[in-house]
């Protein structure tokens, strides 16, 4: 999802997006280096610079074109497992949310703190504020205090959803009747949006995500009013 003006990712809500945009610039560079590489080597071939037998044949050459392209991928697949296992590793989350998704709206539940739960839907267009963001404002917010440790649990009841909030790098699917889980620790205050990136029916691009990030006080004041 692309930021006003800009086609890059969002601004990292959360350490693992930050080591999404690093991983992300890793391979930009190794992808350019290769780019430059072939296209200089492509262009001095065409002015037969390079081209001699020990570049068209010989064991010398055959084993650069096997080692190269295996370090550059042990370049690539080292930072890459090591986010995954940061993505599926769930150390002692202090807060539990479930999500489930409906058509067309999610519902939460912070079992945690007894039987906390609510809907939230799109506003629509005629009740927006000056300030609210068309298509992404919901009329409940998901609160998560910041610095926290939170496991995200996320189901559906009808059809396949998928939960995602681009600016903290997760993306959890929505299945009837199974329970998939993720975690996030938001590192700033602020607001999030996020989308269902389902196609879940004819209304799947009204169903929003938004998360307000917020001190652990005011958290437990929101909690106790609800």
């Amino acid at each position: 999802m692309a930021t006003w003006g800009n086609y890059m990712t969002q601004d990292a809500s959360s350490a693992l997006m930050e080591q999404l945009m690093f991983f992300h610039d890793h391979t930009i560079m190794i992808l350019s280096m290769i780019t430059v590489m072939v296209a200089y080597i492509m262009m001095s071939m065409t002015k037969n610079k390079l081209v001699n037998r020990y570049l068209l044949e010989g064991q010398t050459i055959e084993l650069i074109w096997t080692l190269i392209p295996a370090i550059t991928l042990i370049f690539i697949a080292l930072p890459s497992l090591r986010l995954l296992y940061m993505i599926d590793e769930i150390n002692n989350p202090s807060i539990t949310i479930k999500v489930i998704g409906h058509q067309w709206y999610w519902s939460y539940e912070y079992s945690d703190f007894g039987e906390n739960e609510f809907d939230s839907y799109m506003k629509p267009i005629n009740e927006l504020n000056k300030s609210e963001m068309r298509l992404l404002e919901v009329d409940n917010r998901t609160i998560i205090p910041m610095n926290t440790q939170t496991r995200i649990v996320v189901t559906a009841a009808d059809v396949l959803h998928s939960w995602a909030v681009p600016s903290l790098g997760i993306k959890i699917d929505a299945v009837p009747g199974r329970l998939n889980q993720g975690t996030i620790n938001i590192t700033r205050p602020g607001i999030m949006f996020g989308q269902c990136s389902e196609i879940c029916g004819a209304n799947h691009s009204f169903m929003p995500i938004m998360i307000e990030s917020t001190t652990t006080k005011n958290f437990l004041k929101w909690i106790n009013s609800m």
